[in-house]
């Protein structure tokens, strides 16, 4: 098939792949107007079971498929009347940047066989056939595709998120690592903003708030920006917008503000909470254009104050899910270059997360909890795991110049920059996908059983193995702590 990719193995590759990877780039098209037999003639020349019907734009406004053709074609149209007359419409379409699997659960969900595929200006770029589309999932995974893709409507996507439970404990009971789940627990998150924020959008439009008055791009910050969201993340959002003129701020920021307020809503309705720290679109903070998302990063790097540091490290793992991609990809760069360059903010992030201690203690025992009774005798494997193994990477990562967010790819692009070396990455990396593996599979346990979701770890019901494993983990966090102090202190302890 032309524009066929090689067969997945992964189990969650369904999930990764997009659709213009599966479609065929050269699509059977003919204009409105044309022939029956002169549209027919064109199947039967290609070989297709299908040709799509456009305008003059190129935009598809009806589909022809041999069923067509078969129940009302054949003896009942002449061969001269014009296509429009016997093609299917509307023509359902789908983008070449959606998900596969979002275009399988279509296609079942209205029993169609093939499906045009479009731009973002809605051109015919390709053709998807549900058999090829099919080819590409396992048997075992449908239901799961039809849980994952409820209608977009707050109800159906609270459903989905349901639904990522039961993904999340099927695809680690097959031993897939723990991140490779995390992953694709924050594609299918992010999926639900995009889905939001364009119902949102769809609503306003409808009430006569009209488009948006500049270009923007949504953005999610914090584990979501880094692709590594546990089960029930809270909310971490916010806007960049094209730059306007500051006499158009307040009907540019009215149509902003109305929007963030309907997606924060319908996001902790579906199951993001709001974010206790205020950090959501709704809050000005958060919702800035271009120039002004650069100065504030500019300012956070002058002041070099506790809260500033904070504010940054929920920010600079940004990454878009919802508008212009291009916003964020030119901001992502100027913040890159800026840090890279500015060593006193560095510093200053170093001396706020200094104390963001390993849970081990002087002799490499393990520290528990002693203050709360709920979780006494604990490890918050997050605040003393997984955090100081995040900060201390995204900080050498900041100062190196890499883009990536994730703690994985910063860990494999520190060590290609020869920063890390072959030993100290692979024991970083396997750290974190050994605490990731812990938590997730813990999380799991205790909301199959009712009770509350959190990042504690009981170390005395862990097998030895496990427990082992998390301890050397944490030393090898610990080491990583050490040697950055060292780096930014040029103190040895």
């Amino acid at each position: 098939m032309s524009g066929k990719s090689a067969p997945i193995r992964s189990q969650t590759a369904i999930f990764r792949q997009l659709v213009r990877d599966f479609m065929r780039h050269d699509p059977t098209m003919v204009q409105s107007g044309t022939s029956c037999l002169d549209a027919v003639s064109l199947m039967t020349e290609r070989k297709r079971g299908s040709v799509t019907v456009t305008d003059s734009q190129d935009c598809p406004i009806g589909i022809l498929t041999e069923q067509d053709i078969a129940r009302r074609a054949v003896f009942r149209t002449e061969p001269e009347a014009p296509i429009d007359t016997i093609m299917s419409t509307p023509a359902f379409t789908i983008k070449a940047d959606e998900y596969l699997y979002q275009a399988i659960a279509h296609m079942r969900r209205r029993e169609l066989r093939h499906m045009p595929v479009v731009d973002d200006e809605g051109h015919l770029v390709g053709m998807l056939d549900q058999n090829d589309a099919l080819a590409v999932a396992a048997g075992r995974l449908m239901g799961q595709i039809d849980h994952l893709t409820q209608e977009a409507t707050v109800d159906g996507l609270r459903e989905l998120k349901g639904a990522q439970v039961t993904l999340a404990e099927e695809l680690l009971a097959d031993n897939l690592p723990a991140t490779e789940v995390q992953a694709l627990l924050t594609r299918l998150n992010n999926d639900i903003y995009h889905r939001i924020v364009d119902n949102g959008l769809k609503d306003m439009a409808r009430e006569g708030w009209g488009d948006p008055p500049v270009a923007f791009t949504a953005i999610v910050m914090g584990s979501g920006g880094r692709g590594e969201n546990y089960l029930f993340p809270d909310q971490d959002n916010g806007f960049i917008l094209e730059d306007y003129p500051d006499a158009d701020h307040g009907r540019i920021d009215t149509f902003f503000i109305e929007l963030a307020e309907r997606m924060t809503r319908d996001l902790d309705a579906v199951g993001f909470p709001y974010c206790n720290g205020y950090c959501m679109a709704v809050n000005p903070l958060w919702r800035k254009t271009l120039p002004q998302w650069v100065e504030q990063i500019n300012l956070w790097g002058r002041k070099h104050n506790f809260i500033a540091i904070r504010l940054s490290n929920i920010f600079f793992d940004f990454q878009p899910v919802w508008g212009e991609s291009n916003l964020a990809t030119e901001l992502r760069t100027k913040v890159t270059d800026y840090l890279r360059t500015n060593h006193f903010f560095l510093q200053a992030m170093f001396q706020e997360e200094k104390n963001h201690n390993v849970a081990l203690g002087w002799f490499g025992g393990l520290q528990t909890e002693k203050d709360n009774p709920d979780y006494k005798g604990q490890v918050n494997l997050k605040h003393t795991g997984t955090i100081p193994l995040i900060e201390g990477v995204r900080l050498l990562a900041l100062r190196e110049g890499v883009a990536e967010t994730s703690t994985l790819g910063r860990i494999s692009a520190l060590h290609e920059k020869g920063v890390l070396d072959t030993n100290e990455s692979d024991e970083l990396s396997e750290a974190f996908r050994g605490l990731t593996d812990l938590l997730l599979n813990k999380q799991i346990r205790n909301f199959r059983k009712g009770k509350k979701v959190g990042y504690y770890i009981d170390p005395k019901k862990l097998r030895k193995r496990k427990h082992l494993g998390m301890i050397e983990s944490l030393k090898a966090i610990d080491r990583l702590r050490k040697r950055i102090h060292t780096e930014f202190t040029a103190d040895i302890f």
